[in-house]
C-alpha cells in the first residue's frame, strides 16, 4: 500500500488544532484578526519544518510551540490592546462630554465562537467541564486583564493555567527553564490578583430564560424603547464603546446616554452570534434607502436574569469576521 502524501499527512495531524490554535493566539494578542494572521504564519512554519518533526513531542505540543513563539516575536513591535475601562476610570453621569473616537489606537477585539471551536481544547472535545474552561479562557474580562501582563508572562499563563502543559513542558516550548516559568507565573498570577476579578461568574441564565432576555433587549433596542431596556440591566450595569474611551457605569448613566444619543426607531438591527463564550449581537445601522451598513459587534456579560455589561465595538471592520463564521 502506498505510503500517505506528505501534504495528506501534514493536514490530517495538523488541521484539527487550527480552532483551539486560533482560540491561543487571540487570548496572547487580544486581536481576532492579528490571531487569524499568526495562525497562517503558525501552520506555515509548521508545514516547511514537518520533515524535520521527529515526534519527540506531540503533534499538538509542537504545533502550541510555533505558535507562542510567532506570538511572541509579533508582539515586540505591538502594543497593549485595551478596553476603554483599562484606560481610565468610568462616568456615572450621561450628561458628560462623551470623548472623540479613537480609531487609530488599537483596541481589543471580539472573537467569534464559531471560529474558536468552542471548548478550545481539542484534546477534550465533548467534555462538558473542558467546555465551561474553555469558555471561561476567552471571557472578554479574562482577555481585557491579560493585556495587563508581559507577553511572556501571557504565553506562561495561558499554557500552564489555560491549557494545562506541565510545567516542563512549557519551558521547552519558550526554550527556557523550569525556574524561569515558575517565576513568570507567580508574576502573572500576582498581577492578574491585583486588578481584581477576572473572569466574570458563569452564572447565565438558563437557556429558555437566557432566549427570553436577548429577545427583549434586542426588541427594547430596535423599538428605542429605553424604559423596556431598564427592566433588562442591573442596576450596577456598565457599558463600554471602543473606539471611544469614555465608559459609563450605572443603570441610570447607561440608560440615560443610550435615550439621549442612541436610541432612534428603525435605526439599528441586531443580528444574535455568539463571541467570547458570551452572547453577542451583529449590529447594522440604517444607512438610507432601506440599506443597513455594518456597524459593529455587541457583546453582553449577562448575570443571573439580567445584563451586567454591555461591550459595544463600533468597529464596521470586525462584522465580516463574524459574518464569515462557519455555522455552529
Amino acid at each position: 500500500m502506498p505510503s500517505e502524501p506528505p501534504n495528506a499527512q501534514f493536514t490530517a495531524l495538523t488541521e484539527p488544532f487550527r480552532p483551539e490554535l486560533l482560540a491561543h493566539c487571540y487570548r496572547i494578542l487580544g486581536s481576532i484578526h492579528d490571531a487569524e494572521d499568526l495562525v497562517q504564519e503558525t501552520y506555515l512554519r509548521a508545514w516547511r519544518a514537518f520533515d524535520g518533526f521527529e515526534g519527540r513531542s506531540s503533534v499538538r505540543r509542537w504545533l502550541y510551540k510555533i505558535a507562542t513563539m510567532a506570538c511572541l516575536t509579533a508582539l515586540e513591535s505591538r502594543s497593549r490592546r485595551p478596553l476603554p475601562s483599562g484606560l481610565a476610570g468610568p462616568e456615572d453621569d450621561h450628561r458628560v462630554t462623551v470623548a472623540a473616537r479613537e480609531p487609530s489606537r488599537a483596541w481589543l477585539q471580539p472573537a467569534p465562537d464559531a471560529l474558536l471551536g468552542g471548548s478550545g481544547s481539542g484534546s477534550s472535545a465533548g467534555d462538558p467541564a473542558a467546555v465551561v474552561v474553555g469558555r471561561a479562557g476567552v471571557r472578554l474580562a479574562f482577555i481585557a486583564a491579560l493585556q495587563f501582563l508581559s507577553a511572556r508572562q501571557r504565553a506562561v499563563l495561558t499554557l500552564r493555567d489555560v491549557l494545562g502543559f506541565r510545567t516542563a513542558e512549557v519551558a521547552e516550548m519558550l526554550s527556557t527553564t523550569v525556574a524561569a516559568v515558575d517565576s513568570a507565573l507567580r508574576r502573572a498570577r500576582a498581577r492578574l490578583a491585583e486588578l481584581g476579578p477576572v473572569q466574570d461568574e458563569l452564572d447565565e441564565p438558563d437557556d429558555g430564560a437566557r432566549r427570553d432576555l436577548l429577545d427583549a433587549y434586542v426588541d427594547a433596542f430596535t423599538r428605542a424603547d429605553p424604559d423596556a431596556l431598564v427592566k433588562l440591566l442591573r442596576v450596577d450595569v456598565e457599558m463600554e464603546m471602543p473606539p471611544t474611551p469614555t465608559w459609563f457605569t450605572g443603570r441610570n448613566a447607561v440608560v440615560g446616554f443610550l435615550r439621549g444619543r442612541v436610541l432612534r426607531p428603525g435605526l439599528w438591527r441586531l443580528t444574535p452570534t455568539r463571541a467570547n463564550g458570551q452572547p453577542a449581537f451583529v449590529v447594522h445601522r440604517h444607512a438610507g434607502d432601506g440599506r443597513y451598513a455594518p456597524y459593529g459587534i455587541h457583546v453582553l456579560t449577562l448575570t443571573g436574569p439580567r445584563v451586567a455589561r454591555i461591550t459595544a465595538f463600533n468597529d464596521p471592520a470586525l462584522v465580516p469576521t463574524f459574518d464569515h463564521a462557519p455555522a455552529t
